[in-house]
């Protein structure tokens, strides 16, 4: 066996890297899906239980869009899985004859990155929005600098959106 062979075998260490990326997408999708209903009951509470916390809406907004947030980050764990396998290790065969939509298809470390990099800047926005929910607006300022920022939110989704095209 010579160095090439050996190098080019190496490779395959990535498998873990699909393995555990795919492992962390599952549990996330699994956590997220638990926050999910745990805002039902919180719902069903205070609707048939006379349970009737202080911030209630505020809570239950926070706890969706917390899911939200993790279930973007799943795809993501997903996506890199799917990308690392397919660009180190070899085709899904299931993938390629597939008549779905081709998200997971990836052919370059640069597809993979800009992929991942998009439902990451959604990860940060719906993020932003979760904390957002949280603050008290006291003074005039404080409304613009949440105005500001969502116009550059808005910019910047306007740009991330026209580099794709």
């Amino acid at each position: 066996m010579n160095f090439g062979t050996i190098l080019w075998s190496g490779r395959l260490v990535t498998f873990l890297a699909v393995i555990f990326s795919f492992i962390g997408g599952i549990i996330l999708f699994i956590i997220a899906s638990y926050d999910i209903v745990d805002a039902a009951v919180t719902v069903f509470n205070f609707f048939f239980k006379n349970y009737h916390p202080d911030n209630f809406h505020a809570d239950i907004i926070g706890g969706i869009m917390g899911a939200i947030d993790l279930y973007l980050m799943a795809i993501v764990m997903l996506i890199f899985s799917f990308g690392i396998y397919e660009l180190f290790i070899g085709s899904i065969k299931e993938a390629d004859e597939s008549k779905t939509s081709k998200i997971l298809e990836i052919h370059s470390l640069d597809q993979l990155k800009d992929k991942v990099a998009k439902v990451i800047v959604m990860v940060l926005i719906v993020n932003f929005f979760q904390r957002i929910m949280h603050l008290n607006f006291a003074t005039g300022t404080d409304m613009l600098f949440f105005a500001v920022s969502i116009l550059a939110l808005c910019i910047g989704l306007y740009f991330l959106g026209k580099g794709a095209h």
